[in-house]
């Protein structure tokens, strides 16, 4: 090999070596360490050199695992996956050299630098709080807000939140905003041998992270389905008798309620043989009356009894479901004071019997105070004997 040649070879590895290591000696990160990249410090624009622009950013999404089609009533578990499916859609080479270094080892640092920046799409520091716009859906405040550390382009997470579906929540769709913030890097510029003046050493890159705040909206439904009333209730129970009582059920959802089954719920002091009465399909603000025989202790208290009655129905999927329990509001009276007809002989007797003594006791009376006149009366000889003379 000439020896100009190998001089020359000597001379370029000599100096990618230096470059190397003043790389090595005067790196800065965007970071204070590896661990917590959102502690960083930004370098002026002289110890730092920017060779390329990334084109991207996190992209965060969500969707409800699970069925998105939710019950009246009912208080769900919901869980909520995020998704990042932010991309780089390209790099700009920007005009930038560094003095003292030759251009192939440059753009080898360079070329380093553009893989540093594919991490632009990756989301920093997550925080989501779920909120309901609907007086209807209520989502409960413990542990509504949810963070993740990180989440990279193509993963996921799944977040969990309670709410409650109110039971008169109109059938249809619903959306839940989720509010979510984070971190992203905005730009990573490679550091110069200059930062050796700063007193900086071990770090390659300074890193600017910004942040994001942007807002998610998550689709769920309410499904449709029957809901009752009771709109009239007739009749009342008497102590000691059975009474026939009639309930009138009112559907006032959208859906029609096959093959209903009325059912009332009676404890003691009341008692009924026949609990369960068919109603039939009761269609969309239909109403069904049921008559139920209900009877009452003797010793039952005169009040008003609320009785528990639900309705067992086949919904639109054909399954079997019931209906939220109903108070079916009955007086009961107390017996009305009746005189028998043996009482009523009885007293007929004694009257008849006291009017008997009274009478008797008047013709004694009269018969005596005839017996005295009588003797008080002259005789009729002495009353002629006193004429003649």
């Amino acid at each position: 090999m000439p020896r100009k040649l190998r001089q020359k070879m000597i001379k370029k590895v000599t100096s990618f070596a230096l470059i190397l290591l003043i790389v090595s000696v005067t790196a800065l990160p965007a970071l204070g360490d590896d661990d917590d990249e959102t502690n960083f410090i930004v370098l002026d624009q002289g110890s730092t050199v920017d060779y390329y622009k990334s084109y991207g950013e996190p992209i965060i999404k969500a969707s409800v695992t699970g069925d998105p089609e939710l019950t009246r009533g009912e208080t769900v578990d919901l869980k909520v996956k995020i998704a990042n499916t932010g991309v780089i859609d390209g790099f700009k080479r920007l005009n930038a050299n560094q003095k003292r270094i030759n251009d192939s080892t440059e753009e080898t640092i360079a070329l380093a630098e553009m893989e540093e920046e594919e991490e632009a799409t990756t989301a920093k520091d997550i925080e989501a709080t779920l909120r309901s716009e609907t007086k209807y859906i209520e989502v409960e405040s413990t542990a509504n807000l949810q963070s993740v550390e990180e989440l990279e382009t193509g993963d996921t997470e799944t977040l969990s939140y309670t709410i409650k579906i109110d039971s008169d929540t109109p059938a249809g769709n619903y959306e839940l905003i989720l509010p979510v913030s984070y971190q992203y890097q905005a730009n990573v510029k490679t550091v110069t041998a200059d930062a050796i003046n700063l007193g900086i050493t071990g770090v390659e890159y300074s890193r600017v992270y910004e942040t994001k705040n942007e807002t998610l909206r998550i689709p769920i439904s309410v499904k449709s389905g029957p809901k009752f009333k009771v709109t009239n209730v007739t009749g009342s129970l008497v102590q000691g008798e059975s009474k026939l009582i009639n309930v009138t059920y009112k559907n006032t959802r959208e859906e029609v309620a096959r093959d209903a089954l009325s059912r009332i719920i009676v404890m003691s002091p009341l008692s009924t043989e026949k609990s369960i009465v068919r109603l039939g399909d009761i269609g969309p603000g239909e109403e069904k009356t049921a008559s139920f025989e209900i009877s009452a202790d003797q010793e039952a208290l005169a009040k008003n009894y609320g009785i528990n009655s639900e309705i067992k129905y086949i919904d639109e999927d054909g399954e079997t479901s019931f209906s939220e329990s109903m108070k079916v509001h009955i007086p009961l009276k107390a017996t009305e004071k009746k005189f028998s007809i043996t009482g009523i002989a009885i007293i007929l007797i004694i009257v008849i019997a006291l009017y008997q003594i009274v009478n008797m006791h008047r013709k004694r009376n009269k018969n005596d105070e005839n017996a005295s006149n009588d003797e008080n009366a002259p005789s009729d000889e002495n009353a002629s004997g006193d004429e003649n003379e």
